[in-house]
């Protein structure tokens, strides 16, 4: 039920290829501008009927092959997050990108996209561009994220860069939040944010979460939702938008143990990765088996690599180009100083390669930081079989030493001596005993005091432990779901041609997974025999929960093939007899004879995968359209 292999876009310049795509999903009600009629809002959009159909099944499928397929604990949380929430996550401070204005209308662009834009202009349209200069902007390119801010300015002066509306220079980049900020309640006191992401309201809830799973590791929890960014200059339709789904999972895994049970059923998957040793040098992505890269170390652990794995069979069921698809590991300077690993699932299509999936390795992170801001301890436990003999250092200050050496400040000087790591405390230790004091940093007073003896005891105890308590780390996949569906729809897409030399025919070949409506019932002619028919059989349709519709117009057949194609409906079921029916498939525009009791259970064989439209044209008798189902475009 594929679309055939030739891309479309293989027929046409990407400009063309994306408004016949963009202009046949706006015409067909996938997705619109919202408030239209008012002009728009940059950045928002209206899914319609069938764009609402495909989503669902997306959702649905993820839903399928990860929520269910892998037992994780799925939450619904609150859109309005709390500013102390994201105070602890980082984003009330970190969560930016560089914008540049325009000096004389102070119009907002990214310094990224604009530099991004130059780039890829000056290397496909410059004729008379030396190898130097194009090695040079394909190096920027892959470096794009890597950039500092004084680096990105460096950039646009020195290519003398402008406003694209009006040619006015630009400031230099500096950093603007994205978050859309509200109020709680009525006083305006409260401060809060329209979430991110959602990725917050699991890491919060963590605690119950673990006790709801019986206190054991690992355990993944997930959650769809939206997600608002107030981005700077919103383009590429679906792309980048301001208010948006995300599909996330937090898989929280022992940090001493990031093996996985499961890895072995996708370590021989091949595909195309990225690692950042050979973005750097210049190299394009290669095919690799998943399980060589994490025996290789070139992805961190298994439970990372296993993601990976399940992102790219996710991804290619949905109708995704194995081709077209690679993972890109994050460059140093784009990923978290926490983080242990990151590669993104990055799919082309005619604006370039999107990153549509993040897959992390955040460690434990986001979980020391609720548990610092919030005094919860957000902690896992092992329980040994057998106590065990530790070591443990024991810091021991005297309160009563330290309040009269410091009288206000013994507090601080009792948390720093509490702080302190191993190695320092053992310095220390060996100084008081061979000095009677030493000179001790206190960061939060800002200067060094002296510790005497007296002040604490310092010790290495044996003690016998039950338990080991830790902070799990978090391997993080996060879905971006309109940018998925946009590259679906752009993969899906082909035209054919119609019954003139000019005519091209508009064809979305979704897999049956995915495809809005699954099957379209039509009577050949307008007959009160042939109707009856095609409701009796829209009836069996129904009670095998297939979605369909009928056509009872008196278009010809023809013309209603070529509409339902350009919504990408796999089956169209014709009612030319009251016995049995014509069965066509979308992209072979094949033919078969179906008795009608059996067509429900057919078309359900199809779009359940238990059977290809090949297996099904082996069992029955192909048909050869009449003069009256010849295919005839829709005007």
């Amino acid at each position: 039920m594929a679309a055939p292999a030739a891309s479309g876009a293989a027929a046409m310049s990407r400009d063309a290829f994306r408004a016949a795509v963009t202009n046949t999903l706006e015409r067909r009600l996938f997705f619109v501008p919202s408030f239209k009629i008012y002009g728009g809002v940059a950045g928002l959009y209206d899914y319609g009927p069938p764009g609402c159909a495909v989503k669902a099944n997306v959702l649905a499928s993820w839903r399928q092959h990860f929520v269910l397929a892998e037992g994780m604990l799925e939450v619904d949380c609150p859109c309005v997050t709390p500013e102390v929430v994201l105070k602890a996550s980082g984003h009330v401070d970190k969560f930016t990108d560089l914008m540049v204005k325009d000096e004389k209308t102070g119009n907002c662009y990214r310094a990224d996209h604009l530099l991004k834009d130059f780039c890829k202009d000056k290397l496909e349209k410059d004729q008379t561009l030396s190898p130097e200069k194009a090695e040079e902007y394909n190096r920027i390119l892959a470096i794009l994220d890597d950039l500092s801010a004084e680096q990105l300015g460096a950039k646009i002066r020195e290519y003398g860069i402008v406003a694209p509306d009006t040619k006015n220079p630009l400031s230099d980049p500096y950093p603007f939040n994205l978050m859309f900020q509200t109020s709680i309640g009525p006083s305006g006191l409260s401060a809060g944010y329209m979430r991110p992401e959602t990725a917050q309201g699991i890491f919060v809830n963590f605690k119950d979460l673990y006790y709801y799973n019986g206190n054991k590791l690992p355990f993944a929890a997930a959650q769809i939702g939206q997600a608002f960014r107030n981005e700077i200059s919103p383009r590429q339709g679906l792309l980048r938008v301001r208010e948006f789904t995300l599909a996330e999972i937090e898989h929280f895994v022992d940090p001493e143990d990031k093996s996985h049970p499961k890895f072995g059923d996708v370590s021989d998957l091949e595909f195309f990765m990225f690692p950042r040793e050979d973005q750097m040098a210049g190299r394009s992505a290669t095919r690799l088996k998943i399980g060589n890269a994490v025996s290789e170390g070139t992805v961190n652990n298994e439970t990372l690599g296993y993601f990976i794995g399940r992102v790219y069979l996710f991804l290619t069921q949905l109708g995704i180009d194995k081709d077209r698809l690679r993972f890109r590991q994050h460059l140093p300077n784009e990923m978290a100083h926490y983080a242990a690993d990151c590669w993104d699932a990055e799919i082309e299509c005619s604006y370039g390669w999107i990153e549509c999936v993040g897959i992390a390795d955040r460690s434990a992170y986001d979980l020391r930081a609720h548990s610092d801001k919030s005094g919860e301890k957000l902690e896992a436990h092992e329980k040994f079989a057998e106590p065990r003999e530790v070591e443990k250092l024991v810091i021991t200050p005297s309160k009563k030493e330290l309040g009269l050496a410091f009288k206000g400040n013994q507090r601080m000087v009792l948390e720093a001596l509490e702080a302190m790591g191993e190695t320092e405390a053992l310095d220390m230790k060996a100084a008081l005993e061979s000095k009677g004091e030493v000179e001790f940093k206190v960061c939060t007073l800002g200067k060094d005091v002296t510790i005497k003896k007296s002040m604490v005891s310092i010790n290495i105890e044996k003690k016998k432990e039950h338990q080991r308590k830790f902070t799990p780390s978090v391997i993080e996949p996060s879905f971006g779901i309109g940018r998925i569906i946009y590259c679906l729809f752009e993969h899906c897409f082909y035209q054919r041609p119609g019954k003139t030399e000019d005519e091209q025919l508009n064809v979305f070949g979704f897999p049956p997974l995915v495809a809005p409506i699954k099957c379209t019932v039509f009577p050949l002619v307008k007959l009160e025999k042939f109707e009856v028919v095609a409701k009796k059989i829209s009836k069996a349709l129904t009670a095998a929960g297939i979605s369909h519709i009928i056509d009872m117009t008196g278009n010809t057949i023809g013309k209603r093939y070529a509409r339902t194609d350009e919504i990408g409906v796999p089956l169209a079921i014709t009612v030319d007899n009251t016995t049995s029916v014509t069965v066509r498939d979308r992209d072979s525009k094949d033919q078969i004879r179906v008795e009608v009791d059996e067509v429900a259970s057919v078309v359900k064989e199809v779009m359940d995968g238990q059977s290809t439209w090949a297996d099904i044209m082996w069992r029955y008798p192909a048909h050869t359209a009449s003069a009256a189902e010849d295919e005839e475009p829709e005007p």
